[in-house]
């Protein structure tokens, strides 16, 4: 398991001033203009309704009030119902109230008056799948709007990449669909708009060479009423090197990166940068999204897309805005990508605590996957992301939870995430090292599941720590068996070995590295195998401690089994130091592996040492 991967409950405030605070219930409206007065502006002027976004558990809607008269007008306010169930969660640009499922949205100070021929509009996110109905603009009918009338357009297919070169792409996609007809299409690159066009087709040029981007297309009609956006394709342009590593000889590199790292221990993507770390890994795996209803949904909101950044912790440099379209750790991992082409990030779901909703997502492997795709391919990030690893802790088996969705369950999972992201995108797991007998390997088709996925993340750490209070003192990540271990079964060799003999690739391995050591106290006697009173203190949990602080309070004075432990006082810890990794590299390449990865960042030291470690062995 992922020893650190426990969500805290957290303060989330944010407070800006294009956000306007929803009043539950609402009073009494007051009406912004006569009815005398909103009869003759209902013939100038009308708003219109489009679903600008829809992520399965919320969707973004938009309403334009536009002004087809002679005069000015001076305010509008906008009404509609939403069926029960279906409701407004935040919104901009306008003031939203409501009574029950009655929604009024009425302007600001600033974007109440419309001069003839000018539009406006406001948004908001909100929950539900219904749609309005019974639109009014100013008393009147909304007349000639999507609510009623003119609806807006469909999505257009999603865009084939073709003709790529170090600075272009074409792209094609396939018609929107409208009553009254589409006017023209805007292209959208890592979701801001590049181009507008009235074809099918756009090549877009002034590109990097050896860069990641992220197209989508939005079809605009008659009205001027845009639809929801396209599905995603990714270009990568040519040029820029070829390496897929920093000279790692194609071998994998990769680290977690957890989003709760940003809270208690100020640990931001900038840290990547400033170690030299993000110079030396090959992939990052983000972590962790949720797993709800049997659909990928998003772990840490907050964390992830809307927490500002300051000049200061951003890769940039540059301070986040309160209106720019994206925040948190996705931005800033997009900034570390432009800095470094050839990096690639990986969505991780599931880990220790959020491992229970596989079972029901393994009842209907295509719905999953179909909403993981949805979520790592929104288009307001999908450039971000290369792909998606699941970690399911664990299959057919117990962890925090015990799951019965039998031996196949993996694969299907796998098979259907494959189908879903296609060649374009990579697809991992995290998974078990217990090879003991009768033990978690067993539980599972690997070989099977592994015919879909790039590689597996096995997890040989946490092979023993304080759980078991009294001892005995043990590696938590031996590398090879040795007298007096106290379980069979419970190495990197043994777990890699049957891996193989079950059938997965050597190729498709990588070998987990601890960047934390598990201790104990009470302890007398320095070599593994001492009696203890119970886990030894840590900065963050009792029986856990970060490399970067081991290595000073607890110096390791002793080897085992290809890892090292420390007795100082009372206590007893084993982690792995940079000679250790070292050899676990040179054992790596020996058996063919695809590589290493390691849990997590935050553990290492301010220069980077134990990634450096692996990046070095791996060479």
């Amino acid at each position: 398991m992922h020893p650190t991967d426990v969500p805290r409950q957290r303060l989330r405030h944010r407070t800006t001033a294009a956000l306007a605070t929803l009043v539950l219930p609402a009073a009494a409206l007051v009406g912004l203009a006569t009815p005398s007065h909103a009869a003759a502006e209902a013939t100038t002027v009308t708003a219109t309704y489009a679903k600008t976004q829809d992520w399965g558990s919320g969707f973004e809607g938009k309403w334009t009030i536009k002004n087809s008269g002679t005069t000015s007008v001076s305010s509008w306010n906008v009404e509609w119902d939403f069926p029960s169930g279906t409701k407004v969660t935040s919104a901009w640009d306008a003031t939203v109230t409501n009574s029950a499922d009655h929604w009024t949205a009425k302007n600001l100070s600033w974007n109440g008056t419309l001069a003839p021929g000018a539009s406006v509009s406001f948004g908001f996110n909100g929950t539900g799948s219904g749609a309005p109905t019974g639109c009014k603009l100013n008393g009147a009918s909304c007349d000639g709007g999507d609510v009623p009338g003119d609806a807006a357009p469909s999505a257009p297919g999603t865009p084939t990449a073709s003709g790529i070169t170090d600075t272009s792409a074409k792209l094609s996609w396939s018609a929107a669909t409208d009553d009254k007809g589409v006017k023209n299409y805007d292209v959208l690159r890592d979701g801001a708009k590049v181009a507008t066009v009235t074809g099918t087709s756009y090549t877009d040029t002034g590109l990097s060479a050896g860069t990641d981007y992220s197209y989508t297309v939005q079809a605009r009609d008659t009205a001027d009423q845009t639809g929801p956006v396209s599905g995603s394709v990714k270009v990568h342009t040519t040029g820029g090197g070829t390496d897929p590593g920093p000279g790692t000889g194609g071998k994998v590199n990769m680290g977690y990166f957890t989003d709760w790292g940003v809270y208690g221990r100020q640990y931001y993507p900038k840290n990547l940068e400033t170690s030299g770390s993000a110079a030396k890994v090959t992939h990052i795996n983000y972590a962790f999204g949720n797993v709800q209803g049997g659909k990928c949904t998003m772990g840490d909101a907050y964390a992830d897309t809307d927490m500002a950044y300051t000049a200061a912790n951003s890769v940039s440099g540059q301070a986040d805005t309160w209106d720019q379209p994206l925040r948190g750790a996705f931005n800033q991992l997009r900034q570390l990508k432009a800095k470094h082409p050839n990096l690639k990030v990986i969505w991780s779901f599931g880990g220790w605590t959020w491992s229970g909703g596989f079972g029901e997502a393994a009842k209907n492997p295509a719905a999953f996957a179909d909403s993981c795709y949805k979520l790592v391919e929104d288009p307001r990030w999908a450039d971000v992301f290369d792909g998606i690893d699941i970690d399911w802790e664990y299959p057919n088996a117990c962890g925090l939870s015990c799951d019965t969705s039998g031996q196949d369950a993996l694969k299907k999972l796998s098979t259907a995430l494959r189908s879903k992201f296609g060649s374009q995108n990579l697809v991992t797991a995290a998974i078990t090292a217990d090879a003991s007998a009768g033990g978690k390997i067993e539980k599972n088709d690997y070989a099977g599941a592994g015919q879909s996925l790039d590689w597996y993340n096995v997890m040989t750490y946490d092979f023993f720590g304080a759980w078991e209070a009294k001892g005995p003192t043990a590696p938590h990540s031996p590398l090879t068996s040795y007298s007096g271990i106290p379980q069979q079964g419970f190495t990197s060799a043994e777990a890699i070995a049957k891996l193989k003999a079950q059938g997965v690739p050597a190729s498709k391995l990588l070998l987990g590295i601890g960047f934390y050591g598990r201790g104990w106290t009470g302890v007398t006697q320095k070599e593994p195998g001492g009696t203890a009173t119970g886990p030894a203190a840590g900065t963050y949990e009792q029986g856990i401690e970060d490399y970067k602080v081991l290595k000073t309070k607890c110096p390791s004075n002793g080897t085992v089994a290809g890892t090292a432990y420390a007795h100082c006082g009372s206590d007893w810890w084993s982690y792995d130091t940079p000679a250790t990794i070292g050899s676990k590299m040179s054992w790596a390449k020996s058996q063919g592996l695809g590589g290493a990865f390691f849990w997590e960042f935050s553990g290492d030291t301010s220069n980077g040492e134990l990634v450096t470690a692996i990046n070095s062995g791996l060479k």
